[in-house]
């Protein structure tokens, strides 16, 4: 073949390239669907301790989150970015402050947009300080230690209430539940595991019960985990407080519940603040008799919402129980993925604007409007239930309830 002749038919190739790449972009502008190509994948760090003493807490909060994952990528995805689906980093935090800060590290370097959890507070306390050393938003799942958002990081939200709020909710509801019982309860037991999560509360409620009318006998603090609540089941008995206030995980909460029924310790109360099985469906269900009467001032859902009544239907289908790490996660992944919609973009800064300025409101928690102030959702507040009749009630506040409290517990 002549040179001309080789250079006529390269001539012709090209001419067909040209004529085939235009064809190409009319059919797309024709289609603007084919054009506008679905996002890349948003990574999210769903952190939690799977494994070791916290782990089962650890499990149902990751359920949680993997459930609004699934739930968020088949309502097609993040729309501001294009359809863009949520692609989950799971870390496990393996129940220690060092396991949640690897973690951190490693989803730092896969590029996450934001994590979610951390479970314990000192995980929590831990793991957002080494998120805010990339500048990566980081929303709490659980944890409660107040220090979590006053340290002024500008990277760290929690969407669920601290221990001020808590223990102030707990301490007037039980004034409130004593007074209209006729004020038969006046001295009280704390009993805490010995982290940063019951350390503080055990702090706090000695400095204000004695305010509010009621005598501590005693603070008995354990290890996590603890096998054997003998020895504390007998300072109880011998001190025969009024109150016995546990806090502690859920693991140890079962089994001192269990050892004080076995003893036949029976006080007029035990109320729990934030205790680790006392609001919980697997307790009820599993120990139904050391259950029976508990109180607990915890996280809840929403009872009137029918998105939360759809989403126990959900995990019960899974033959997984409602517990509030579930139902906490669930509503943080859904928080992200509302910044990540208002930001229209997994920059982290342009992220933590949007979480900043956050009004969301399609969560499944008994919450006030959604608004941070230096990190800490202003709407978030808990509820108090009671364990009655192998069921969970709300007993305050008064426009959740479902049941009015039954105290002092009767006497077997």
């Amino acid at each position: 073949m002549s040179s001309a002749a080789g250079w006529i038919d390269r001539r012709r190739l090209l001419g067909s390239a040209v004529f085939g790449a235009a064809a190409a972009t009319s059919g797309a502008l024709m289609m603007p669907g084919v054009l506008r190509a679905q996002g890349s994948a948003v990574k999210l760090g769903v952190l939690h301790p799977v494994s070791g003493a916290l782990s089962y807490s650890g499990q149902q909060g990751r359920l949680g989150a993997v459930m609004a994952v699934d739930e968020i990528n088949a309502a097609g995805g993040i729309k501001a970015l294009n359809g863009a689906k949520l692609e989950p980093v799971l870390g496990d935090a393996q129940s220690t402050p060092e396991g949640g800060n690897a973690e951190v590290e490693k989803m730092n370097s896969a590029g996450v947009a934001a994590i979610v959890g951390g479970y314990g507070s000192s995980i929590c306390l831990a793991a957002s300080q080494t998120a805010a050393r990339y500048d990566l938003p980081y929303v709490v799942d659980v944890g409660v230690v107040d220090a979590i958002v006053t340290r002024g990081l500008k990277n760290t939200f929690r969407f669920g209430p601290g221990f001020g709020v808590i223990a102030k909710t707990a301490l007037d509801n039980l004034v409130t539940i004593n007074d209209q019982a006729g004020k038969p309860a006046k001295s009280v037991m704390i009993v805490h595991e010995d982290s940063a999560f019951g350390s503080g509360l055990a702090k706090l409620l000695n400095d204000q019960l004695p305010g509010r009318g009621f005598q501590v006998l005693d603070t008995i603090s354990h290890p996590t985990p603890t096998r054997d609540f003998n020895n504390v089941a007998l300072k109880i008995r011998a001190q025969d407080p009024d109150l016995v206030v546990p806090a502690n995980y859920y693991n140890e909460y079962v089994l001192l519940a269990r050892t004080m029924q076995q003893q036949r310790i029976r006080p007029k109360g035990i109320y729990s603040v934030l205790g680790g099985a006392a609001s919980s469906y697997k307790f009820v269900k599993e120990f139904p008799e050391a259950a029976q009467y508990i109180m607990d001032c915890n996280h809840w859902f929403d009872p009137r919402s029918a998105k939360s009544v759809a989403l126990r239907k959900k995990v019960e289908e899974k033959g997984e129980f409602y517990t509030y790490e579930v139902y906490m996660n669930y509503s943080c992944i859904l928080l992200v993925a509302d910044a990540l919609e208002r930001a229209a973009s997994t920059d982290r800064a342009k992220l933590i604007t949007a979480l900043e300025s956050s009004t969301f409101s399609g969560h499944v928690m008994p919450y006030g409007p959604t608004k941070f102030v230096n990190g800490q959702n202003q709407g978030a507040a808990p509820v108090n239930t009671q364990v009655l009749g192998n069921d969970i009630q709300v007993i305050l506040p008064e426009r959740f309830a479902s049941a009015k409290p039954v105290f002092p517990m009767p006497r077997a």
